[in-house]
């Protein structure tokens, strides 16, 4: 018992990331079943088909790399405004800079439904066709706030006198952000960045909503889940989150490489 007191806190996080990646887990195991129907539930036998042929689901991947696309874009557009929202609010100061603070939250606490309604009824007074361009104008506007959360905590941990240095220095205001602050800020970015393309790729109301007739893979999924639930899909499913790991090991790793050099300096 003294055992367990004294380890309480580190059993209770490893229940709760258990609990947290057994779904994904779930999808890994059932993206090599071989379903005797449509539906992909049960575990019947092993098998390599869908990994061999992951796009053999009509127009899976079409929907799968319009999602991409969407998302990549939204995830720029988001990222360079959201950036530049974030040295705003933290350098300068000017009227209603209290207001906008606050309304940059309105997006992460508002309901996604709430929103999808609000951009359906703009889009329609501005006789917009719905459609990828409208997915996207739409995913870039809610992305925006997180992007904007993320950089200004960055920016406001940074230390101003080592761009005032660099200014002792000689060093102009365009290599001063370019090699004192953008580097500085730059892991807030990414941050920011990499949560707006997760958002943006795995959003399903309000896509729905502002869509039309174009079909994303969350959409394709949903529609998929009604008739029968292919394989492909937690094949799909399976090399995403394979991908999100590789991406999050190999940036601890460098990390901690360049943890490293400086203290060895």
């Amino acid at each position: 018992m003294r055992w367990i007191r004294r380890n309480l806190v580190v059993i209770a996080g490893l229940l709760t990331l258990a609990y947290l990646i057994l779904p994904n887990i779930i999808v890994m195991v059932f993206s090599f079943n071989k379903p005797a129907g449509r539906f992909n539930y049960s575990w019947r036998e092993f098998s390599l088909d869908a990994w061999k042929d992951p796009c053999g689901v009509a127009d899976m991947c079409d929907s799968l790399s319009l999602s991409l696309w969407i998302a990549l874009w939204a995830t720029v557009g988001a990222t360079v405004l959201g950036s530049m929202i974030a040295f705003a609010l933290v350098r300068y100061r000017f009227r209603a800079r209290g207001a906008i603070n606050s309304l940059i939250f309105l997006p992460m606490a508002m309901p996604e439904v709430v929103m999808a309604a609000s951009l359906l009824t703009l889009f329609l007074n501005l006789d917009a066709e719905l459609g990828a361009t409208t997915i996207l104008i739409a995913h870039t506007m809610f992305c925006l706030s997180f992007v904007v959360v993320a950089v200004k905590a960055r920016v406001l941990s940074m230390d101003p006198r080592l761009e005032e240095a660099a200014k002792d220095l000689y060093a102009g205001p365009v290599q001063t952000f370019l090699r004192v602050t953008l580097p500085i800020a730059a892991p807030g970015i990414a941050a920011g960045a990499m949560l707006a393309f997760a958002l943006s790729f795995d959003d399903f109301i309000i896509t729905n909503f502002n869509s039309g007739n174009t079909v994303t893979f969350p959409m394709f999924v949903w529609g998929s889940a009604q008739r029968g639930t292919p394989v492909q899909i937690n094949v799909i499913g399976t090399a995403m989150f394979a991908i999100a790991v590789i991406v999050v090991v190999a940036g601890q790793v460098v990390s901690n490489r360049r943890k490293k050099t400086a203290a060895a300096k």
